[in-house]
């Protein structure tokens, strides 16, 4: 389920909760009740999301899931985390960029990983909605010469400008580490 979704699920429980409550806000213009309603759910949608960040990663004995650092292989010797994230409320997916490639990993009980080599990578974009950039985040788009899967998608990432332009400086990175060089087509 999108992040659309799940905004307008919540929206609808807000919604019956206050008919249900019986409290009159009639008094209250329609388009201010509706702009009330969306402001307070996307105030929990990111307080959900930030518990969820305190579960897995604020306790000092984690409450997990499942365990996807088990299941996840280490970076190589030569290789260093450089960002990790996940799709906000999401518990089952996890972003993770080295120095050397980008790795997404999903499922809960079953796990599918999948290693975009930085070398191999053509084109990075982020896209965002109207309510995903209400919420901070938004969809960064990874083009590659994989010929498995050449199009990746990081779903739902807080903060997509700023990590779009991190996974750009290490992709670089990795190119003239790799003594690789752009080539303008014409």
């Amino acid at each position: 389920m999108g992040i659309e979704q799940h905004r307008d699920r919540v929206i609808g429980r807000i919604q019956q909760s206050i008919k249900q409550s019986g409290v009159d806000i009639s008094a209250i213009p329609a388009d201010q009740q509706d702009r009330l309603i969306s402001t307070v759910a996307d105030g929990m949608l990111l307080e959900v999301d930030a518990i969820l960040d305190t579960l897995n990663e604020g306790a000092s004995t984690p409450v997990r899931i499942m365990d996807m650092d088990d299941m996840i292989p280490p970076p190589l010797p030569d290789e260093e985390v450089v960002w990790q994230g996940r799709p906000l409320l999401s518990i089952s997916d996890r972003y993770i960029v080295t120095t050397e490639r980008i790795r997404l990993v999903s499922g809960l009980l079953s796990k599918t990983s999948e290693n975009i080599e930085l070398i191999r990578l053509q084109d990075i974009d982020y896209t965002q909605g109207l309510s995903e950039r209400i919420l901070g985040i938004g969809d960064i788009v990874l083009r590659s010469a994989d010929a498995s899967d050449p199009v990746a998608v990081l779903n739902n990432v807080k903060d997509p400008e700023q990590i779009s332009g991190l996974i750009r400086k290490v992709w670089m990175e990795a190119r003239r580490r790799h003594g690789l060089r752009f080539r303008e087509e014409m």
